[in-house]
């Protein structure tokens, strides 16, 4: 889908916040990023921030912290900075991101997604065509599968992001929003339910959430045999998630059924 004439006059102005850990991916999506200039409909960014979330030493360590992120030359390129927020989680870090930028809407990004030619363009329409009550816009997600051999389980945990509400991948949400119900809940320390938390406080607050015309590809990331077991740690934030939003929150949250009597029975 195209945008119409004169997006570029009647969107608002956007940041771009990605958490990361230092992943290469993130160069990648960066350079997707700088790529959007070439279509000359498209706003640019007007603040670019990358959470480095990587751990720090424990005071008194005598192990090195590591240096910030390098964002190189795409880094250089888009102006984008770098905050630090010291293995806090995704919650904490897009926090810190989004409340160090000024912008009227505040983009998220994961740093392991690449943008195709027309993101930005299609993203303009997307925030220019929202109501003054809509708090937030997700982008659609594409998740490329291998076609000469069955998915593994890891891709096809993937894969669901397809289907997902209200994912943090690439998610607009309106500043006065994210300030009206004070941005991520950091009680999740991982990427896991973060987000559904997010958009049902956004939407308890009187706002409404909209899916955009925008498309982000989400290739699958290298894994081991055993990160279908890691993942399952997630899981323990469904306690916390029900203790929030009560007993219907997979519901409300447009999670799906769960597989709980499946894993009894197992």
């Amino acid at each position: 889908m195209s945008a119409p004439a004169g997006t570029r006059a009647a969107a608002p102005g956007y940041a771009v916040v990605v958490p990361s850990i230092g992943r290469p991916s993130l160069d990648r999506l960066l350079e997707t990023l700088v790529a959007q200039r070439d279509d000359t409909d498209a706003p640019p960014p007007a603040e670019v921030v990358v959470a480095d979330d990587r751990r720090l030493p424990p005071p008194g360590s005598a192990d090195p912290a590591p240096e910030p992120l390098d964002l190189g030359d795409a880094g250089r390129a888009l102006c984008a900075r770098v905050v630090r927020t010291g293995g806090r989680g995704p919650a904490a870090a897009r926090n810190a991101g989004w409340r160090s930028t000024s912008a009227p809407w505040v983009v998220f990004l994961d740093d392991d997604v690449e943008l195709p030619a027309g993101w930005a363009r299609r993203l303009a329409h997307d925030l220019a065509a929202a109501a003054p009550r809509t708090g937030g816009v997700q982008g659609r997600l594409h998740v490329p599968l291998p076609a000469h051999r069955r998915p593994t389980d890891w891709e096809r945990g993937t894969a669901g992001l397809e289907r997902a509400a209200w994912a943090t991948a690439d998610m607009a949400y309106r500043r006065a929003a994210l300030e009206r119900v004070d941005g991520f809940d950091e009680r999740f320390p991982r990427a896991y339910r973060e987000d559904a938390d997010l958009a049902l406080r956004v939407r308890d607050a009187g706002w409404d959430l909209v899916r955009g015309a925008r498309t982000t590809t989400h290739p699958v990331r290298p894994a081991d045999d055993a990160v279908s077991l890691r993942v399952q740690a997630g899981t323990r934030d469904d306690a916390t998630f029900r203790a929030l939003h009560g007993p219907r929150w997979r519901e409300r949250a447009e999670t799906g059924r769960g597989r709980l009597a499946w894993h009894v029975a197992t």
